[in-house]
């Protein structure tokens, strides 16, 4: 694995070659040219750590290479070098942009200290930048007082040390990133870079370049070379999100970097070798998938070596009052806003709601609430304002749909025609509490605990609604 590209551009050739020989010792990968042109080309096209660059070339002025660079390459970083120097070249090179000056003949030690050194400081600036990106997007905190979370957790912990590769499955919305996240951070590879990439997102025709990068003039609009998302996680780790959704051509090239961790960029030649970390993830099913020929078999088995599978919020209900507090805490904070109350009444609607956005559609719920509504105690009553403001509809467990009858059923289309949206919500909560009341005997307490409310709220609903229990 090369610790770094530098492009060398001298028209000594003597020189040069001795530089590039010194370097690939050291395990650095050099390109060499020997003009302004050349040197120019390289530096621009092709993904270039550090450029150490002559002042005087046959062809053109280093210093005029070096301020271009410097315009239009800001992640370059170029050194220059000089058999004829004199501070005021010197001084002229530093304000342009050059990290640093050597003079001819260079010292073998200071050649290598000065290569070092720039290489480490544009791995620290790369990590600062990640770090900040991290901070700006709010990160969520793995959160989950469950048993399957807690379970969750310890696998985690058992699995993050090794290099076993990940599948993880769940809905969307359910934290499959997060959980990717934390076994990065909690293995050896914390310190290398977290690559996320979301195959549903990337247009077919575009995903290998995406993964793999891509060389100049491999397709129309590749002005420049480019590395692709497997070379920016070396010593890291890449997920793969949405996996099922990758095309079968680029299914058997990730199957060939799990098994030899090298591949081509497009329309390239050269084999550029990795170390990375593979986890991938999907909310389909696979095994389905390759019954259908639509998944690789082969991939699919390379994937699945140690699967997760994270349950979806409704079954695991246990977890929303410390999530509620959480965002809660959280969006007050970010937006400027007093902390909330939230009651027990609007915690059992919390709860009561089955999410099947899973803690994505909580989150947003939370903040559209801190955001909107200048309430400093949440209710249950305004919760459910809310919830119908947002047109989102209160809505019980799908498994429970079998408690209306098919006629009932049948009656809904009648009972939505009818009114405003308000009062389509309200009809058809009307129906489902009157079933549910004649299924229990007209049993209250039974028939609140069975609906996630509180006994208090049901009378008051009944109240509402004019529900009496049948003659």
């Amino acid at each position: 694995m090369s610790k770094g590209r530098i492009l060398v551009v001298d028209d000594e050739k003597n020189i040069t070659k001795s530089i590039s020989n010194i370097l690939i010792r050291e395990g650095y990968e050099t390109v060499l040219t020997y003009n302004f042109e050349n040197g120019r080309r390289a530096a621009l096209d092709e993904d270039i750590d550090l450029v150490l660059l002559d002042v005087l070339l046959p062809d053109g002025d280093g210093l005029e290479l070096l301020k271009e660079l410097s315009e239009r390459k800001k992640d370059c970083t170029v050194v220059m070098m000089s058999g004829h120097g004199t501070i005021e070249t010197a001084v002229e090179a530093t304000k342009l942009g050059a990290y640093d000056f050597l003079e001819k003949p260079i010292s073998l030690d200071k050649l290598l200290i000065t290569v070092e050194n720039v290489l480490h400081v544009r791995n620290l600036r790369s990590e600062n930048e990640k770090l900040k990106m991290e901070m700006e997007s709010g990160r969520d905190s793995f959160i989950g007082v469950s048993k399957e979370m807690q379970d969750l957790f310890r696998k985690i912990e058992t699995v993050a040390p090794t290099m076993g590769k990940v599948l993880i499955t769940g809905e969307n919305g359910t934290g499959k990133e997060m959980v990717a996240r934390a076994i990065h951070e909690k293995s050896s590879r914390q310190k290398g870079p977290f690559i996320k990439v979301n195959c549903a997102a990337i247009p077919r025709e575009l995903i290998e370049s995406e993964l793999f990068g891509h060389e100049k003039g491999a397709f129309t609009g590749a002005i420049h070379a480019r590395e692709g998302k497997f070379e920016l996680a070396d010593t890291g780790t890449i997920f793969l999100d949405e996996i099922a959704d990758m095309s079968l051509d680029t299914q058997a090239k990730v199957l060939r970097v799990l098994q030899e961790q090298e591949f081509e960029r497009v329309g390239g030649t050269r084999t550029i070798t990795v170390d990375v970390r593979v986890i991938t993830a999907t909310n389909r099913d696979l095994p389905s998938l390759v019954e259908q020929d639509s998944f690789r078999e082969d991939l699919y088995y390379r994937l699945n070596v140690i699967p997760f599978h994270i349950p979806p919020l409704r079954e695991r209900k246990e977890d929303i009052p410390p999530l509620v507090e959480y965002f809660f805490d959280r969006f007050a904070k970010e937006y400027d806003k007093s902390k909330r109350k939230v009651t027990p009444g609007a915690m059992e609607l919390f709860m009561a709601h089955p999410w099947p956005g899973n803690i994505r559609e909580l989150k947003n719920m939370i903040e559209r609430i801190i955001i909107m509504v200048p309430d400093e105690e949440l209710t249950y009553e305004r919760l459910e304002e809310i919830f119908i403001q947002t047109r989102i509809p209160f809505r019980k467990e799908k498994s429970r749909a079998g408690d209306l009858s098919d006629e009932d059923l049948e009656s809904l289309d009648d009972i939505i025609a009818k009114g405003s949206y308000k009062d389509s919500v309200a009809n058809f909560e009307k129906l489902l509490l009157e079933k549910r009341l004649k299924t229990n005997s007209w049993n209250v307490t039974k028939t609140a605990k069975e609906l996630g409310l509180e006994r208090s709220h049901l009378h008051k609903k009944m109240k509402a609604f004019g529900i009496e229990k049948s003659r």
